[in-house]
């Protein structure tokens, strides 16, 4: 590896060159403490920046073996890390001069979940840090502007890494408290699942967000307070009591006027399958890690889906068991939601009737009279909800405005006042109780099969490789074939979609080749990713040069979904 000075004489020898001299700079260079690698470099000034990343020692980052040892407490430091690089780069971010991008310094932003990213990775076994970023090489028209980048590497960033990446220099109550704040809900987890909780919203956590835009908490909010008869009290990670509601498995309905917190909760549960950091206001808000938002979505794809326990007997003939759509209608897309999610392994559906097909959804008393069961191709919702639940141990939480119908077969009732929610189960039974219930559809005979097995697409190949780009959090684009994700409401990062954008190409590379469940790909997948990081879906490269510093891990559940919105299946 050369040294740092070897780095700035070869930046004076090319001053005032043609921009594609820049191309020499590339390579590993080591600093005072640090090893700095420019592993790609920008063609044009007005292109995408160059990238970097550094490389500290697990002796010098000196980060305390106690803060790492676990995944959650990994990653809740390089959350902390990274938010502080982030800050630090935006300090020097054009302060260097020049044309285009020149002076950029773009660190991946992070937003108020804490998650596993690509920009800043620890080594667990030796504490060594890893810090990806990006880089507008200066130039003044098409000419290398050498100083303006030597005032870049080696006066601007030594002190982010400083000031960021080297634990002597950090706030060390401010790290030590992130890291136990993971540890609280990792713990907070361990104790749902022995208590059959579904989800967890402490007492004191601030639901409503800023604005539609903001996903920071609502000043002046009404704080959340469980009822009595749903409060638990569980233990922190250093012994000391957290009360909340305490929401069991089943079906628990949540009611209420409009404007009420009906769907700020359910919001809040959605986003309760990731960690929040200090001050967000959902901290303790937590919900099964595998819960999936269910919703209608009309006009998605649907390839090869065996919807048959919502839909059958179509009027054409055509099978349900096996079924394909280029364009499918609000409650065939919400029952292959259903059933993908099955696929996926989810133990709970968030359902918000406002997003939901009503025909799928539900059939009325009347509407049951004058439309014949066997006339009727859908069987709705409602009708295997329990069935859900004691066959298959899903639950479900659903938001309902309109529809009582849902009271009967609830077992938890809750009413939002005022943003304050109330257990009404009993006094809802009780009225129920006067309404005929709903008529039950005969349980399904057999689970839905999941025996598809994805095909390689040589058509996206272009000029031999696959393209890929990403439009914020609505899509992906594979080749020329576009994966719609707006409606998979779950995304929280576009990094998320850069990083499923890369499982796909990585998929359709080494995964998909008609022999395998998309199951099994997913599972293999994720396996690798346990052991090898974001490296496990770079085709056998892997190296920290090839990983963008842009990435998100998305969750097993969303992969499915961009699986199974890939149009290409229908080709």
């Amino acid at each position: 590896m050369k040294s740092a000075r070897d780095l700035q004489q070869l930046l004076e020898r090319i001053d005032h060159r043609g921009y594609p001299a820049y191309k020499d700079a590339a390579g590993a260079w080591r600093f005072e403490n640090y090893a700095l690698f420019i592993d790609h470099v920008q063609g044009d000034p007005f292109a995408a920046p160059s990238s970097l990343h550094v490389e500290i020692a697990g002796a010098a980052a000196g980060i305390p073996a106690a803060l790492i040892d676990t995944v959650e407490k990994k990653t809740a430091m390089e959350d902390f890390l990274l938010r502080l690089f982030y800050e630090q780069a935006g300090k020097f971010s054009f302060q260097a001069k020049g044309s285009g991008k020149s002076g950029v310094i773009s660190v991946m932003r992070p937003g108020q979940e804490v998650a596993c990213r690509s920009a800043l990775e620890i080594d667990a076994a030796n504490g060594n840090v890893l810090a990806r970023f990006e880089v507008g090489f200066p130039a003044n028209g098409r000419t290398i502007n050498a100083r303006e980048l030597i005032k870049i590497l080696f006066q601007f960033l030594p002190q982010c890494v400083e000031r960021a990446l080297f634990y002597k220099n950090l706030n060390v109550k401010a790290a030590e408290a992130a890291v136990r704040l993971a540890a609280d809900q990792a713990v907070l987890r361990v104790q749902m699942k022995e208590q059959g909780l579904l989800a967890f919203v402490a007492d004191g956590a601030v639901l409503p967000r800023a604005s539609g835009v903001s996903d920071k908490p609502m000043k002046s909010a009404v704080a959340f307070q469980s009822p009595q008869s749903l409060r638990v009290t569980l233990k922190k990670s250093d012994g000391s009591d957290i009360s909340g509601m305490g929401l069991r498995r089943g079906i628990t309905l949540l009611v209420g006027g409009g404007y009420h917190g009906k769907s700020t909760l359910l919001k809040a549960m959605e986003r309760g399958v990731y960690a929040h950091i200090a001050g967000d206001g959902r901290e303790y808000v937590l919900t099964d890690a595998d819960a999936v938002k269910i919703r209608a979505e009309d006009g998605r794809s649907i390839w090869n889906t065996d919807i048959s326990m919502f839909i059958g007997h179509l009027p054409n003939g055509k099978s349900t068991e096996c079924f394909d759509s280029e364009d499918a209608s609000g409650s065939t897309s919400q029952a292959a939601n259903v059933v993908e999610a099955i696929e996926a392994g989810t133990s709970a559906f968030l359902i918000d009737e406002d997003t939901s097909a009503t025909n799928f959804m539900i059939r009325d008393e009347l509407m049951q009279r004058v439309i014949a069961r066997d006339k009727e191709p859908i069987t709705p919702y409602i009708e295997r909800v329990k069935e859900l639940w004691e066959d298959y141990g899903i639950s479900t939480v659903l938001v309902a405005g309109s529809c009582g119908s849902y009271i009967d077969v609830a077992d938890t009732i809750i009413q939002m006042d005022s943003y304050l929610p109330c257990d009404i189960t009993a006094h809802a039974k009780e009225l129920a109780a006067n309404y005929p219930s709903v008529a039950q559809a005969k349980r399904c005979e057999k689970q839905p099969s999941f025996s598809r097995r994805p095909k390689k697409h040589p058509q996206i190949i272009y000029k031999g490789r696959i393209k890929l780009k990403v439009q914020g959090r609505d899509s992906i684009s594979v080749g020329q074939e576009i994966i719609d994700l707006r409606y998979v409401e779950q995304l929280v990062d576009s990094g998320q979609l850069h990083a499923l954008g890369y499982m796909m190409k990585y998929l359709e590379e080494s995964g998909f080749n008609g022999s395998h469940s998309i199951q099994r790909l997913v599972e293999a997948l994720y396996a690798g990713i346990e052991k090898k990081g974001f490296g496990a879906f770079f085709a056998g490269r892997g190296h920290a040069g090839d990983i963008p510093g842009n990435l998100m891990l998305p969750r097993k559940q969303e992969l499915f979904a961009c699986i199974n919105r890939y149009r290409m299946h229908l080709k």
